[in-house]
């Protein structure tokens, strides 16, 4: 099974950003880096046939494929990720070959969320909106399981790209993971903690 985890913020501004203060000077970069974490680590290295893509409204698209990276430099706390996430968006290096950021494998992409979603039906991938008010996923999962090519678009707390006219046009299934309200993140853990057990 391959999994694609779609993440879009319209928050996030780099321009007074400082290690001393992510969250209030990233515009809560940290939670996208939180959720990066959640997607491709596994237990005892990267998940595999898992990517997910960060659509940022400032910066652009970025894709953590766990194929091109290192597991033993990648930064695995939140804090270090952001901060090397941010070197990279800025593509400064400190003065350092910029080969040395451990992220410097992140691919960037010209498709905007909405292209994206295009691309991936093109290719016949079976996509899922997470939505408070979708259907209970736990009673989809055996026929979820059943997918070979699966993209989960999670949205985030203070954008309300889940329900514009623009992704509802799609048609696209929602689903919700219960009642309780989840960190993206813990959303992120809970659909691989399913989907990819035997």
């Amino acid at each position: 099974m391959n999994l694609i985890f779609f993440i879009k913020s319209k928050t996030i501004n780099l321009d007074k950003y400082t290690i001393k203060d992510v969250p209030g000077s990233s515009g809560r970069l940290d939670v996208i880096s939180r959720c990066v974490l959640s997607a491709i680590l596994g237990g005892e290295g990267f998940e595999r046939d898992v990517q997910i893509w960060v659509f940022l409204d400032r910066y652009g698209t970025f894709i953590f494929n766990p194929e091109l990276f290192d597991y033993g430099s990648f930064p695995k706390k939140e804090i270090l990720l952001t901060d090397y996430f941010v070197k990279f968006i800025q593509k400064y290096h400190t003065n350092r070959d910029p080969s040395l950021n451990p992220l410097s494998s992140i691919k960037q992409s010209k498709l905007n969320i909405i292209e994206a979603i295009k691309y991936f039906q093109k290719l016949n991938y079976n996509l899922y909106i997470l939505h408070e008010q979708g259907h209970d996923f736990l009673k989809l999962l055996s026929y979820i399981k059943e997918k070979e090519n699966i993209v989960f678009i999670i949205g985030s707390q203070e954008d309300e790209f889940l329900d514009s006219k623009e992704l509802l046009a799609f048609n696209i299934p929602t689903i919700s993971i219960g009642n309780q309200l989840y960190l993206a993140s813990s959303v992120i853990r809970l659909l691989k903690l399913h989907l990819m057990a035997f």
